[in-house]
């Protein structure tokens, strides 16, 4: 039993609810002279769907058939570095950012094997075979130095499909040598026409209401208004009267640790933060989503003259963040600047005295 999101999941271009005329343009390449692509765009837009829609677009079923593998890299200085691929006989899926800094060892090893092979089917319709990269705007600026080399050298029998939620931190010469297609997030009316064909196909009749609701929720988010509303369905069969969406436990979480540097600003305080962030971390929240979760929560709570001031610190040290090795000492170097501007807000008092 798979959940509706993965059930339902467009096979082809024709079967996707929404940017029709993106859908034509990536059929369009996908019969012709393809080149390399960058899909961009927030989380849930549906990314992911429409490479998979496009390969089968490009290959026909078989590159539905996939294997998942395991591999295992070795590191300049001889450590094991254990990778998942996904792969058909046509493509291969990897995330290089599982690799930390070392993710440039992947790229390389990955990018050339492929490349040096040629296609196995005879009757493909193309003879190139193409690399998916996920989390491409989380690669080392070695990796994409590296990515930047082999797309230039293997373009004759290799395309590369990258997949980010931004550009911003993606090399220029990467973006130079790809087509950008951004992926914008379905808006409500989107939304709600993908939630109800779900519904029809599990034959139930979602409430206008209900819909509303789910949508407000997921801000954007299609796979999470869909595992919202199974998970709303199996709670209240007939989806009527007050609905109540649960949050996830790890963002209730990030609240609690926003309402902690909020309602007190002290060196026990950033000890007791430091503690849950930490725990965060070991159930694998990324740092930059705890930090953006955070600091959201804490500039609802904040005067309207601290609100920029807290998201510029949250922005200069997510960068240093993804620089760093250590992410704990990033997020502890926001906290206590946050704790700072709060101080000197209310009292003019300078957080310096607690070194």
């Amino acid at each position: 039993m798979s959940l509706w999101v993965d059930k339902y999941r467009p096979k082809n271009l024709q079967e996707l609810h929404y940017h029709h005329a993106l859908s034509k343009r990536l059929k369009s390449l996908a019969s012709g002279d393809f080149p390399h692509i960058l899909f961009y765009g927030p989380s849930g837009a549906g990314k992911k769907t429409r490479i998979a829609c496009t390969l089968r677009e490009i290959y026909g079923p078989g590159a539905e058939k996939l294997k998942i593998d395991q591999r295992i890299f070795l590191s300049p200085s001889r450590r094991k570095l254990e990778i998942n691929l996904t792969q058909s006989n046509y493509h291969i899926e990897i995330t290089p950012s599982e690799a930390g800094n070392y993710d440039r060892v992947v790229i390389q090893e990955i990018l050339k094997e492929i490349a040096q092979t040629q296609q196995v089917d005879l009757n493909a319709k193309q003879r190139f075979k193409i690399v998916v990269i996920n989390e491409a705007d989380s690669l080392s600026r070695d990796a994409q130095a590296a990515l930047r080399r082999t797309m230039e050298k293997y373009m004759s029998n290799m395309r590369i499909i990258l997949c980010a939620n931004s550009t911003s931190r993606l090399i220029a010469p990467i973006k130079s040598r790809c087509l950008l297609v951004r992926v914008a997030a379905p808006n409500a009316d989107e939304m709600a026409a993908v939630l109800n064909s779900v519904a029809g196909r599990e034959n139930f009749q979602l409430p206008e209401e209900a819909a509303r609701q789910i949508v407000e929720d997921s801000n954007g988010n299609m796979r999470k208004a869909l595992l919202v509303m199974e998970a709303l369905k199996m709670q209240s069969p007939n989806l009527t009267g007050p609905l109540t969406i649960a949050k996830p436990d790890w963002e209730t979480y990030c609240h609690k640790v926003a309402d902690l540097i909020v309602s007190e600003q002290s060196p026990s305080r950033i000890m007791e933060v430091r503690n849950k962030f930490y725990e965060l971390l070991s159930h694998c929240i990324p740092p930059t989503v705890i930090l953006k979760t955070v600091a959201e929560r804490v500039v609802e709570r904040v005067d309207e003259s601290l609100k920029a001031d807290i998201m510029h610190w949250a922005a200069f040290y997510e960068t240093r963040m993804r620089i760093g090795n250590k992410k704990i000492y990033h997020l502890e170097a926001w906290v206590v600047k946050v704790m700072s501007l709060y101080k000197q807000f209310f009292y003019g008092f300078d957080m310096s005295s607690f070194d």
